[in-house]
């Protein structure tokens, strides 16, 4: 009997503490389930879910609760961000009829980029969380959740469509949190961008003139593949193309060009939002943009310019484009061996005068341009058939000054009795420097292109002294002979075979002029230019002829035949490199950025040649290595893409594009694909090796 009673206490209390497990359960189990609106859809667009749900996490010292908002998307449908790009609109949520919900911050996670009907938009696709952080007024009394969400979605057609976002009313301080909307909460979190002090903005500012907005950011860690957007309040009406990227080191400069449906646009003073992402982290900055330029924030940046502009001026004076008048420099050495030390001081010291003179005219007239608004760069000039002709003509009166030609009547009195002046006159040795100055403008040389796109974008100041530090430079050799006149003693002593060489030196004046006259053939014709070049030839022979005599004539013919017939046999015989035909064959299309994308985006390799008749170093570039293999084979792949970008004639869209990388000077050479959508620029003095190793990187599958 008292089994039978223990057995049935036993039972009992067992029966208890099962209820009473079960009871806590439930209760537990009811309290840790999120509170959500479920999955809503809509009968007219069933490809798109929401829900938005609490994750239970409040913090009742700042009356704040966190929320989330999730949206599901079948197929190929996508939304937008809060700045949707060129063709969108971005979702809005309006909780106006909530009570106790003072605000609601939305968290936007880093989009992507899409591309549809040419038009590019920014996104999400598939499953896009969005976080929430909500405040109330009093977080002691019940709050009541009353949302309407007005969601955008596209593919081919575009639908918007409005969701009810409803919670019963609740207090904030009785929820519990649930493990699963947390879960959810922090996957969507990770996703937007965060404030960091790792990132530094160097600059940001608007170019009303192009039309562009630059920004230049920095940190120490360098970058691998960054990704910018950008947005602001007051900024909505303006787009902002997919930018050009150029890093250096642990800097970064990104360059948009940016629209407005209402035509130009004006982004000085408004503030924006940077979102900056790379392999391993998405940061948002904030700025306001200016208007000024980069501003060199180290001395050493100055420095290492400086350093630039006198290297890249050195270099000018064995650039072909110097080579005639070098040559006139050391017949007059030749000739002035035997002078006083003060003579050939003063000789030279006059050189370079004349060399940073032109200098300094070339800072002043490009700060002018400057000023107006109008395209700066180097070499512009020759864009301008007066200044061709002025070109022309000089080099044919220093043509006819070798030569011992002084009758030729040419209109310009000024610059015929400069050409009088004789190479011994201080005056003549001037205009020597000042002419090489102007011949040196077609060339970029090593040094000269990165020092001048520091200038060009500098301060007034800054950008006077990287051209005088580029005049120094090049006016260095003339300088050392104007300290140590003693070196011109080492020179041969002159003599008869002065006359030789100084008709070698006319004769590379002359193919200078002719040069310089092939340039006009855009704006008179070929059969002009080519007319004037044979009468400006038989005229200076003829000249010559009356002056020096027929042998002389004929020698200076033999020495053309000679000197081209020699150049053809010892290239082909000694130098594979230069023994291909020189056929361009290449099917080059014209500059187009957009097209660039295009063909990005089909897996394409993009070559681009930015070029102009009257650059000498574009030629030498073309010839010497576009044209020979193996680069001319790599570029005749069906995956490479060749565009040319023509400035022999003032261009707006070239110029921008030469800013848009930094340069102000050609030639520009930048390869796009794939891994390198934003392009890689290639040093001015081509090298085959650069070539095939920027094709071969670009068109890699990232």
């Amino acid at each position: 009997m008292f089994k039978i009673q223990q057995f049935k206490i036993v039972s009992a209390l067992r029966l208890a503490i099962l209820l009473t497990s079960t009871l806590l359960l439930s209760a537990f189990s009811v309290s840790a389930q999120p509170i959500t609106t479920g999955w809503l859809t809509h009968p007219d667009h069933p490809p798109a879910q929401v829900r938005f749900m609490l994750t239970g996490e409040v913090d009742e010292e700042n009356n704040q609760a966190r929320g989330l908002l999730e949206v599901k998307l079948d197929g190929e449908w996508k939304t937008y961000w809060r700045s949707p790009g060129e063709g969108g609109v971005s979702p809005v949520l309006d909780w106006s009829k909530s009570t106790n919900l003072s605000k609601v911050d939305w968290y936007w996670p880093t989009p992507a980029y899409y591309e549809q009907s040419g038009l590019m938009t920014l996104g999400y696709k598939h499953d896009v969380i969005f976080p929430m952080e909500l405040t109330v007024d009093d977080i002691t009394k019940p709050i009541s959740f009353l949302g309407k969400l007005t969601l955008p979605t596209c593919t081919n057609i575009c639908v918007l469509t409005e969701y009810d976002l409803e919670l019963p009313p609740i207090n904030l301080t009785d929820i519990k949190t649930n493990a699963d909307a947390q879960h959810l909460y922090q996957q969507g979190f990770s996703n937007v961008p965060t404030v960091s002090d790792s990132i530094t903005i160097v600059a940001a500012y608007f170019d009303k003139v192009s039309q562009q907005l630059h920004l230049k950011l920095r940190q120490d860690a360098g970058w691998n593949k960054p990704q910018f957007l950008i947005d602001g309040s007051e900024i909505t009406d303006d787009y902002f193309s997919q930018p050009s990227i150029d890093i250096n080191g642990n800097d970064v400069t990104a360059t948009y060009k940016v629209t407005n449906w209402l035509g130009e646009t004006d982004l000085v003073g408004k503030p924006i939002s940077i979102t900056v992402s790379d392999a391993l982290f998405s940061h948002e900055l904030k700025a306001v943009i200016d208007d000024k330029p980069f501003a060199q924030t180290a001395s050493t940046s100055l420095l290492t310019m400086i350093g630039f502009a006198l290297l890249g001026g050195l270099i000018l004076n064995i650039m072909p484009c110097v080579l005639p008048v070098l040559g006139m420099k050391l017949n007059s050495m030749v000739a002035s061996s035997q002078a006083s030390k003060r003579s050939i001081r003063l000789q030279f010291f006059a050189s370079a005068a004349g060399i940073l003179t032109s200098f300094w005219l070339l800072a002043a007239g490009l700060l002018i341009l400057k000023f107006t608004g109008s395209a700066i760069g180097w070499g512009i000039q020759f864009q301008s058939p007066i200044f061709i002709g002025f070109m022309v003509t000089i080099t044919a009166l220093f043509t006819a000054n070798l030569f011992g030609v002084f009758e030729i009547q040419l209109p310009s009195r000024f610059s015929t009795s400069l050409a009088n002046k004789g190479d011994d006159s201080t005056i003549g040795h001037f205009v020597q420097g000042m002419f090489a100055t102007l011949l040196a403008t077609p060339c970029s040389a090593p040094f000269l292109g990165t020092a001048v796109a520091f200038a060009l974008g500098a301060s007034t100041v800054e950008m006077l002294m990287i051209f005088n530090f580029l005049g120094l430079g090049m006016a260095l050799p003339w300088l050392v002979f104007s300290l140590f006149p003693r070196l011109v003693s080492f020179m041969p002593k002159p003599g008869i075979w002065m006359n030789k060489v100084k008709l070698i030196f006319g004769l590379m004046m002359l193919i200078t002029t002719l040069w310089l006259l092939s340039l006009l053939t855009p704006f008179i014709g070929g059969l002009s230019a080519t007319i004037l070049g044979l009468l400006l030839s038989i005229y200076l022979l003829y000249q010559i002829g009356k002056t020096q005599g027929k042998n002389t004539v004929i020698a200076i013919i033999a020495i053309i035949v000679f000197a081209s017939s020699t150049a053809l046999i010892v290239g082909s015989m000694t130098t594979k490199h230069w023994a291909t035909p020189i056929e361009d064959n290449l099917a080059w299309q014209p500059l187009n950025e957009h097209a660039i994308d295009e063909y990005v985006k089909q897996g394409k390799t993009v070559f681009i040649d930015v070029t102009a008749d009257w650059c000498i170093t574009c030629k030498a570039n073309k010839i010497g290595v576009i044209l020979q293999d193996p680069v001319y084979s790599v570029l005749q792949q069906d995956n490479v893409i060749t565009m040319k970008g023509d400035w022999t004639h003032p261009s707006d869209k070239i110029t921008n594009y030469l800013k848009s990388h930094q340069r102000f000077g050609i030639p520009l050479n930048v390869v796009y694909g794939p891994n390198a959508p934003q392009g890689l620029s290639l040093p001015v003095l081509l090298r085959s090796e650069d070539i095939i190793q920027a094709i071969e990187y670009a068109g890699r599958t990232p």
